[in-house]
C-alpha cells in the first residue's frame, strides 16, 4: 500500500464516536486518524459509549481507534478528552492528566488571538437534566435503529447500492428534532456572545455545521463536529481557518486498508479475545507477566 504524507493540522476535533456500539464506524475513523498529524486533538464527548457498552462487543477496529489515540498522546499531540453524556462516568476524573492527555468538561483555547470555547453540549439538553431514564431509553432505540441500518446497508452493499441512513432521515424530517437542533445552536451562540467567545465548538446533536450566528449583542462562529455514526465528519483548523472534514469526500482515507478484514457485526468473546487484547496492551507498554 502506498504511504501518504499525513496532513499537518493545528487543531482536529472529533465527537460522538460511540465506541462499543454497533453503529460506530471505527474502521473509517481509524483510516481518517492515520492521515492527520494535529498539534491539538480534541475528543469532544461520547467517544466511548458507556451507556450502551457491552463487554461482548468491542471489535478490533474499536481497539485500533484506542491505540491510534494512544499513538497521538505518546507522540506529543495535546489530547483533550471532553466528557459527554454517553461517557459521563468519566466526569468524576475531571482534571486527570497523563503526559499530554487530559480529561476535562470544557476547554477554552487561545486560537491565533481569538477565544475558542469547546464542550460537548449535553448541558443544554433538558432531557439529560430532568429525565435521564427517558434519554437513555431514546439512546437504546437509536442504537437499535442503527443496528437495523447496519444490516440493511450490508445487504444494500451486496446488491451494489449505496448506503442509507434511517436515523438521519428521521431526524432531519421530524419538526421537533429540527426545532431542538435550532434551539441548541442558538443557545450555544447566545452564551458564547455574552462571554465574548469568537468560536463555540460542540458535538452531541450529530449535526455537522460551521456558520456565523449574529444577534443584537454581537456575533460568534458556531461549529459542530458531527459524528462518526452517520455523517463521518470532523472539524479541522489550519492556517487560521476552520473547515468541516467529510470522510466520504476523502479518497485517500477511504482507500486505506486495515491489516485485517472486519465485519460490521463481528462479536468478540468476552473471555478469550479480550484477554488477547489485554496481552497486546501489556506488550505495547513493555510490561512482562510473571
Amino acid at each position: 500500500m502506498k504511504k501518504h504524507k499525513k496532513r499537518k493540522l493545528d487543531i482536529a476535533v472529533i465527537s460522538d464516536v460511540h465506541l462499543g456500539t454497533f453503529g460506530c464506524r471505527a474502521t473509517e475513523l481509524n483510516n481518517y486518524l492515520k492521515t492527520i498529524n494535529p498539534k491539538i486533538l480534541i475528543l469532544n464527548g461520547d467517544i466511548i459509549d458507556i451507556w450502551q457498552f457491552n463487554k461482548r462487543y468491542f471489535p478490533k477496529p474499536h481497539m485500533k481507534v484506542i491505540k491510534q489515540l494512544m499513538n497521538f498522546i505518546t507522540s506529543g499531540t495535546k489530547v483533550y478528552y471532553i466528557t459527554g453524556n454517553h461517557d459521563e462516568m468519566l466526569r468524576r476524573f475531571k482534571g486527570f492528566r497523563l503526559g499530554s492527555f487530559e480529561i476535562v468538561n470544557k476547554v477554552v483555547l487561545d486560537i491565533d488571538g481569538k477565544k475558542g470555547w469547546f464542550f460537548h453540549g449535553d448541558v443544554f439538553d433538558v432531557t439529560m437534566q430532568h429525565s435521564k431514564w427517558l434519554a437513555k431509553l431514546g439512546g437504546m432505540g437509536y442504537d437499535f435503529l442503527i443496528l437495523i441500518n447496519t444490516i440493511v446497508n450490508w445487504v444494500s452493499h451486496k446488491l451494489g447500492y449505496g448506503r442509507l441512513s434511517f436515523s438521519k432521515k428521521i431526524k432531519n424530517s421530524v419538526k421537533s428534532a429540527i426545532k431542538f437542533i435550532n434551539n441548541f445552536e442558538t443557545t450555544a451562540a447566545d452564551i458564547a456572545i455574552d462571554e465574548r467567545y469568537d468560536y463555540v465548538v460542540c458535538g452531541h446533536i450529530h449535526q455537522p455545521e460551521i456558520r456565523t450566528i449574529e444577534t443584537e449583542k454581537g456575533s460568534t462562529v458556531y461549529l459542530n463536529s458531527g459524528d462518526w455514526i452517520e455523517n463521518l465528519t470532523a472539524l479541522e483548523y489550519k492556517n487560521k481557518t476552520w473547515s468541516l472534514y467529510e470522510y466520504e469526500k476523502d479518497e485517500i482515507a477511504k482507500n486505506i486498508h486495515l491489516e485485517y478484514p472486519v465485519k460490521d457485526l463481528e462479536l468478540i468473546s468476552s473471555e478469550h479475545n479480550n484477554s488477547e487484547l489485554f496481552t497486546e496492551l501489556l506488550k505495547e507498554f513493555n510490561i512482562k507477566t510473571q
